[in-house]
Order: structure tokens, then sequence, then C-alpha cells
């Protein structure tokens, strides 16, 4: 029976992680099954103890697993950088977000806007109030639920604009992604893989985050709106 790695991850590195994974299958022979789900929801299936080989979620969630005991001291490997970006149902007007004034002129002039759960959402969420803008805006926020794309909610018409990291936006159809937010308010996550705790499989983790780290995964990396870590 061939050696079978499995895990569990964000949404946001469903994509890259799929092709990824499907190379390194191909090349050694080992099957890899990686779950994807909301970060929320994968971090605690892991702090329960679900047995699963390897996990990767932002980094400071690995860290925290790591913290309590889920996840191996030692074994984080980081992956990629993931960069936040804004898009707007397809065909409809197209705000101008090249600026940090420009894109709070945007969120202000918007009927309704989205963002996810995890860490792009959070930012969001503090960008907000330094702005001073987080009452005005608050009954205009429609909140993804963990695990679905706030690309998904813009392309229903749910949204008039919505936040989230290119990857998750890239590939969706019906939408336009405007382009990143501005660099004095972008923020990049760090995605970061870790062996779970009770893995008999650590070794052949190690293998495979060795593989997805090399040169050649760098240009898969970047196809998904991502960056190597």
């Amino acid at each position: 029976m061939k050696d079978r790695i499995t895990g569990i991850s964000s949404m946001a590195t469903r994509q890259v992680l799929a092709e990824l994974a499907l190379a390194y299958e191909t090349r050694s022979g080992c099957l890899v099954a990686i779950e994807s789900v909301g970060g929320i929801d994968a971090a605690k299936r892991v702090q329960a103890g679900e047995p699963f080989d390897v996990v990767v979620l932002a980094s400071d969630a690995i860290d925290r697993l790591i913290a309590a005991g889920r996840v191996v001291a030692g074994s984080r490997v980081d992956l990629v950088r993931s960069p936040v970006a804004v898009a707007v149902r397809a065909g409809a007007p197209r705000p101008d977000v090249s600026s940090e004034d420009a894109v709070k002129r945007a969120v202000l002039a918007a009927r309704s806007l989205s963002y996810s759960t995890g860490p792009s959402g959070v930012h969001l969420t503090r960008q907000f109030e330094r702005w001073g803008i987080a009452q005005e805006i608050k009954q205009r926020i429609v909140q993804a639920p963990p695990g679905v794309p706030v690309g998904a909610l813009v392309a229903r018409g749910e949204a008039e604009i919505g936040f989230q990291q290119l990857s998750e936006l890239l590939h969706l159809p019906g939408i336009d992604v405007l382009g990143l937010l501005p660099e004095a308010i972008q923020y990049i996550t760090i995605f970061s893989a870790g062996t779970c705790s009770g893995s008999p499989r650590a070794a052949a983790v190690r293998a495979m985050l060795d593989d997805m780290n090399s040169a050649d995964a760098a240009q898969v990396k970047r196809r998904h709106g991502m960056e190597p870590a």
C-alpha cells in the first residue's frame, strides 16, 4: 500500500496546495489528501485532536497549535506570503483603490461590503477603526461565513465590494479584481505548515514540505496570487 499523508488547511491555500500536492504525488508516489475548510474550523479540529499528519494555516495559528502541543515544536515550515486584494461584481463600476484615501472613499461609498473571518478580515476591522468609520459602516457589512469566499457574495450581488486574499479571489467567476490593497494598508499573511503531534508520518511530511518549497513550486505559488515565503 502506498504511503498516504492526510492534512487540513484553510480555504486561502486550497488551490495552491491542491496543485502542489498533485505534483508531489506524481514525483514521489506518496498519496496526499488535504481537506480545506474555514481557518477557524481547521484550527479547532486540530486542537480537538482529530488525526491529521499536517496542518496549513496562518503562521500565528500554527504557533498557537505548537504552544498547545497539537503541532510538533520545530516542525513549522513557512510556505507562502499572501496579500489582500479588492473585488467588485463583474461589469460593475470600478472604484479607485490605488491609495489609502481612495480605499477609504470606496468603502464609505459602498452600499454593502464584505471581508473574511480570517487574518485579512481582522486587519480590515482594525483599519476601519483606525479610520474612525467602523460604526458608520457597521450595518453595511456582510460577513462571509467561514469557508465561503467573499468573492462568491460579491458575484451574487450580496456585497458591492469585497476584500480577501488575492489567492481566494483570483479564480472566482463573476467578479473583477481591482488590485491589491495599497502598500500603506496592505497586510501580508504568511501561511505555514506544521506536522501534527502523533502523526507516524513526520518524515514523509517533511519531504513533502521540502518539495513544496522548491524552485518549481515557486512558479505555482505565483500563479495562485502568492509569493514564496
